[in-house]
């Protein structure tokens, strides 16, 4: 179908093959489109994906833990060459494993979303026995020791300790607070029964960090779980707008297929009608002309020739939707061969030559001189003048003026333009008469009867042709009308500006 070309019938296939979806589409879109733009991160479906990541990192992380208590156990044994610290040494493995072990088993069986808060629990229970571990280490102290060495040794080991833990359980809800609350429960009971100024600073950094990483983590996991949010609903977003894409691919399938068999059925049907129109106009002409011999009622005469005129516009109507039907379908072959346009406006000027006398309309032409060929169909060029003209003709009122210009365009194609005096029509009805039975105000008030097929058929031939067709008008100021060719159809270049000759162009009145 040629540019601006538009039917009915396409808009009733396409609304109801995707309305009633289509609406249920849109509200997802728009409500997932909300979620995104307002989610606050804290929903709780996102707790599982919070859990499984604290598990990976759990697995990832497994040596750390046990490197870090092999560390402080051989520093305690230096400083204090007390073999209780591989007794703690071997508690704090054992419960750092049980951990381990409960995250192998949750990655190893699956997590349920039934089963998250259970599984929290259980984890957050191992953190608490680890935190127990932690407080025990506090509780250590070295007699032989001398100085703040040993002090010192402590509250690093407990900072680093915190740190790490900060680290792998980042992702479980209130796990810092959980393992390290004994720990500052045991130090404050300490620096209560001896207030050592070093023990009170001790207190207070792993007081003061245990509660800043609280905060971090509370931040951090919010920030996650925000983008796990984020990304769910951008996931949901695509796959909304990837149905609605589907869907209206799916449509416009349909409706080129329904456009497509509404145009073979025309075609078919536009056979099966001209045959007995044909029957109809001859017999209707033989009775008029009185071939066989005299009417006897005169009145009978004037309804033969009624019928005659009648049977000649439904036929011509027949054949302007065959021809629309053909190029829909792409049945539409083209003849090409070097034609001439200057000489197919003139042949049309004398075919409508007849029908502008009797309006007393002149038609003017004005033609550059020396045209080459052009590659074209010539049926198909010679029906765009013809229709163009015929046009102009039938809005033009009585004693008005047509000119028909033939000419170089700027690229080097060729056009043709036809402009008439007529009535014109509104800007905002011109997308109208470029439509397929569509036909303006003036045209509906006015004009004689047409089919509306005119100007969509002389759209989709220039389009065939790799063409263009532009419909200029104004109100009371007239039509102008510019079918144009390529300059890859024009069989010989435009010659140099420099060796162009100034030769006024012809000009010939048709009164």
């Amino acid at each position: 179908m040629g540019p601006g070309v538009s039917t009915t019938t396409d808009k009733i296939i396409v609304d109801k093959s995707r309305s009633h979806r289509n609406k249920a589409v849109s509200r997802a879109v728009r409500a997932t489109r909300e979620r995104l733009q307002t989610s606050n991160g804290t929903s709780p479906a996102f707790e599982r994906e919070m859990l499984l990541l604290y598990i990976d990192t759990v697995l990832h992380g497994a040596l750390m833990m046990p490197l870090l208590i092999f560390v402080i156990v051989g520093l305690g044994l230096h400083l204090t060459r007390n073999p209780e610290y591989i007794a703690w040494g071997i508690l704090a493995l054992s419960l750092h494993a049980i951990g381990v072990l409960l995250a192998k088993h949750v990655r190893r069986k699956g997590l349920v979303p039934e089963e998250v808060r259970r599984w929290q629990r259980y984890f957050l229970l191992a953190q608490i026995l680890m935190g127990i571990a932690w407080a025990g280490f506090a509780l250590q102290d070295c007699d032989a020791c001398t100085g703040n060495a040993f002090d010192f040794y402590k509250g690093t080991a407990l900072l680093i300790a915190l740190c790490v833990t900060t680290m792998s359980a980042l992702m479980l809800r209130n796990a810092i607070l959980y393992a390290f609350m004994p720990t500052v429960v045991v130090l404050v009971v300490s620096a209560a029964r001896e207030p050592d100024p070093i023990v009170v600073g001790m207190v207070t950094i792993v007081s003061v960090a245990l509660i800043f990483l609280t905060f971090i983590t509370q931040r951090l996991r919010q920030t996650s779980t925000q983008l796990l949010s984020f990304q769910s609903e951008k996931d949901d977003l695509i796959a909304e707008l990837e149905v609605a894409k589907s869907m209206s691919d799916e449509a416009r399938r349909r409706a080129e297929e329904a456009n497509l068999a509404k145009s073979r059925f025309l075609a078919s049907m536009s056979h099966e009608l001209r045959t007995p129109l044909n029957a109809i106009l001859g017999f209707s002409e033989v009775m008029s002309t009185e071939v066989l011999g005299p009417l006897n009622n005169p009145i009978y005469k004037e309804y033969t020739a009624d019928i005659h005129n009648s049977g000649k516009h439904l036929l011509n109507l027949i054949n302007e939707i065959l021809d629309l039907s053909r190029i829909e379908a792409g049945k539409y072959d083209l003849t090409e061969e070097a034609i001439q346009l200057v000489e197919i406006c003139e042949d049309c000027i004398g075919m409508v030559q007849l029908r502008a006398r009797t309006k007393n309309i002149t038609i003017t032409d004005q033609f550059e001189s020396d045209m080459p060929d052009v590659w074209a169909d010539e049926k198909a060029m010679r029906q765009v003048v013809l229709n163009l003209l015929s046009n102009a003709v039938k809005f033009t009122s009585q004693g008005g003026e047509i000119s028909v210009k033939v000419g170089w365009t700027a690229g080097g194609g060729q056009y043709i333009a036809i402009r008439d005096n007529g009535p014109g029509i509104a800007e905002e009805e011109i997308p109208v008469v470029l439509s397929a039975f569509g036909q303006g105000a003036i045209a509906i008030k006015s004009a004689e009867q047409g089919t509306g097929l005119g100007l969509p058929i002389v759209q989709a031939i220039l389009a065939k042709h790799n063409g263009e067709f532009i419909l200029k008008s104004k109100l009371r100021e007239g039509t102008e009308a510019i079918a144009i060719l390529p300059a890859k159809r024009v069989l010989q270049s435009l010659p140099p500006v420099a060796e162009i000759t100034a030769v006024a162009p012809r000009r010939r009145s048709f009164a």
